[in-house]
């Protein structure tokens, strides 16, 4: 009887442990059904967009109870072989897409050169009327202006500049950069290094002047048309040179700044061009690159003293180079270096006392003297007189500026291209 009894007991025990087991199967069959759902439903999907904004959050495991199973390490495995199969497959479309930029944007630049090359020998050909003389210097500038833009796409598909120059003024780099842009008579540039003949090395000229053309390109986008642009020529203690260009624009956002800063410190080592949007924006990328190769600082932020942004470009020392103004005189349009004004001195009169004998009675009282005389007054009101103009001499200095610009420009421009 008590041994019936006990199997009794066993198979209910039996029975109820199936049951809780045939439960918890279907519990966790169910748990990892709606782990599935939610990986091809909502984590997939997360990070696809994860994958083109690290903003974009990717969700984990619904069910933590499933946390340190197997199936839960294969359903986190699996976002991890997608994400490293669908980067692998658009690192490599990126590359056949830059290589397929570069190659074309290698041709445009060649040709580009060469249409230059014609407009420039057209301008010192022919003594045209002034409208056509205006017409031929607006097509350079259009021609300047499409130049870069196919320069600044080849940079950053992994081309090199383009661009052979000799050594190079430092002033004459920065506003050969500016020439190049629409609304280029927007930007002020004032020097204040302390030598005129400091230059960057031929090496490093065209990529100077890259970098400053983007950075001033987006001061004059990111500004009203009636707001100026001031570009100002720094040397340092430590021997270097730097280019700040100042706007006062709307500013950058923190985000926009961040993104910024990242691409321009050259530390990335390959941007693909679909993360620079769409259209794609150049500007940035193609200045980390060039500040990779060649050893430059660029910073950007939002100390302006106009409120817009400041951008800050350093040329190293070793880069840097002294070039002899005799040999190769500066451009006529290259700003000057300023000079510190200087403290108007009074010529001392001639016949002037030594010294004044010292009062002899109590009512006698300090007496003004003149220190310079009536004929140096005389002189300085002669000279501070406007004098009239010669029609004939203003002509004859104009043909000499004419002469010595046309002479400049034979010198500067018989620089080698592609």
């Amino acid at each position: 009887m008590q041994a019936a009894e006990g199997r009794a007991r066993t198979e209910v025990q039996n029975r109820q442990a199936a049951e809780a087991r045939a439960k918890e199967l279907n519990t966790r069959e169910a748990e990892l059904l709606d782990e599935v759902r939610h990986l091809v439903s909502d984590r997939l999907p997360a990070l696809a967009l994860h994958l083109i904004s690290s903003h974009h959050p990717v969700p984990g495991l619904l069910h933590k109870s499933l946390a340190g199973s197997e199936a839960a390490q294969l359903l986190d495995a699996l976002p991890e072989a997608v994400s490293g199969i669908v980067l692998k497959e658009r690192r490599r479309i990126d590359a056949a897409a830059r290589a397929a930029l570069r190659g074309a944007t290698q041709e445009s630049q060649a040709l580009s050169y060469r249409l230059q090359t014609n407009i420039v020998g057209l301008q010192h050909e022919f003594s045209a009327p002034p409208r056509l003389t205006q017409s031929l210097l607006e097509s350079d500038h259009i021609n300047e202006q499409n130049l870069r833009l196919t320069q600044r796409s080849a940079i950053v598909c992994g081309g090199w500049p383009g661009h052979v120059r000799k050594d190079t003024y430092v002033s004459e780099v920065v506003s050969g950069a500016s020439s190049r842009l629409r609304g280029f008579d927007r930007i002020n540039i004032v020097s204040r290094l302390g030598l005129s003949n400091i230059g960057v090395v031929g090496r490093a000229a065209e990529p100077v002047a890259v970098i400053c053309a983007e950075l001033m390109a987006n001061a004059l986008e990111h500004s009203r048309d009636d707001l100026m642009v001031d570009v100002g020529l720094i040397q340092t203690g430590n021997g270097s040179v730097c280019i700040t260009i100042d706007d006062a624009g709307k500013g950058m956002t923190s985000e926009a700044l961040a993104r910024g800063r990242s691409l321009i410190s050259g530390e990335q080592q390959e941007v693909m061009l679909l993360e620079l949007g769409d259209p794609p924006s150049m500007g940035f990328a193609a200045i980390g690159r060039l500040v990779a190769d060649y050893g430059l600082h660029v910073s950007i932020d939002t100390s302006s003293p106009y409120g817009g942004v400041r951008a800050v470009v350093s040329v190293p020392e070793n880069l840097l180079t002294s070039i002899d103004e005799n040999a190769t005189p500066p451009s006529v349009m290259a700003p000057q270096p300023a000079v510190a004004p200087q403290a108007h001195k009074r010529p001392a009169a001639a016949d002037s006392p030594t010294h004044s004998p010292a009062p002899t009675g109590a009512a006698a009282l300090p007496q003004r003297r003149r220190r310079f005389s009536a004929t140096a007054t005389n002189d300085e009101a002669a000279a501070a007189a406007p004098r009239p103009l010669n029609p004939e001499d203003t002509g004859a200095m104009w043909s000499d500026f004419q002469s010595g610009l046309t002479g400049d420009r034979s010198v500067t421009d018989s620089e080698s291209t592609l």
